[in-house]
């Protein structure tokens, strides 16, 4: 079966499109077979990103990795079982068409609680959680104490995750790798960054995820996404000189792949 990873949470603006697709992108590379689900139904972030990569390519007649993509497919009310979600059929369908032909399937959920982000977590073998470095998304794991920094109880998300471990141990199947990334980090040393290094260590404990570095907050990315471009296309364009930024930033895309764990997974990049 095919090794299924999540990457969601319940707060846009977190970078989860970009995570998705440097990733996918990454384990493409590398010589693994990779399909992709955008269940952002609205904005479609993902589906842009993959979209303007393929018109980059045709228009520079150039080959670059692509993983295969997979729209929900549509499903007539009359089809369905008794009682049977109409939005859990198409999710299934689409992953049901990508395992066969797929070593890994990727699944990006929106940026708010739906039914299909419910279902999806549940099928994560692993699951990323791209989190902004700002006690606004740690919000979103956990309630804490405004003044002692006291966690007192997981939050919307965390239980959300917690009731989707549930249902994969009722299923007999394997534990959900929980991964929270700390993302869109400003590059300044700040009293709050080293706060919320602090508060995720210890909540860690609790709620059982490991935690990953992601990316800092650059420039690059957001020139990347018009041409569906990824940090590992630049020297197939033509790219001869990186500059310090993107020599880093190609260093945290490698950190977060290694930290990952994914199986089969050997980083050469």
């Amino acid at each position: 079966m095919a090794h299924i990873i999540v990457v969601g949470n319940e707060k846009g603006g977190a970078g989860k499109s970009t995570v998705s697709m440097h990733v996918a992108t990454s384990v493409a590379r590398m010589g693994h077979s990779i399909g992709v689900i955008d269940l952002d139904l609205r904005q479609k972030t993902l589906t842009r990103y993959l979209e303007n990569r393929l018109t980059y390519m045709q228009k520079h007649d150039i080959d670059l990795a692509v993983p295969e993509f997979r729209d929900l497919p549509d499903v007539e009310k009359s089809e369905l079982a008794e009682g049977e979600n109409i939005y859990d059929r198409r999710l299934s369908m689409a992953v049901a068409g990508l395992e066969p032909i797929c070593d890994f399937i990727l699944i990006d959920c929106p940026g708010s609680h739906t039914r299909l982000s419910q279902v999806a977590h549940s099928l994560a073998d692993t699951l990323i959680t791209p989190l902004n470095d700002s006690f606004l998304d740690f919000d979103l794991l956990a309630k804490m104490d405004g003044e002692t920094r006291e966690i007192q109880g997981p939050s919307v998300y965390s239980e959300m995750v917690w009731s989707a471990r549930q249902l994969r141990a009722q299923a007999g199947l394997s534990p959900i790798d929980w991964v929270v990334v700390r993302n869109r980090v400003g590059p300044q040393r700040m009293v709050n960054k080293e706060m919320m290094v602090a508060a995720l260590k210890k909540l860690s404990k609790r709620l059982g995820f490991r935690i990953a570095p992601g990316f800092t907050e650059r420039v690059t990315f957001r020139e990347l996404f018009p041409r569906g471009l990824t940090l590992l296309d630049l020297k197939d364009i033509g790219v001869k000189q990186f500059n310090i930024s993107m020599v880093a930033a190609r260093q945290e895309l490698r950190d977060l792949i290694t930290e990952l764990r994914l199986p089969g997974v050997e980083v050469d990049f």
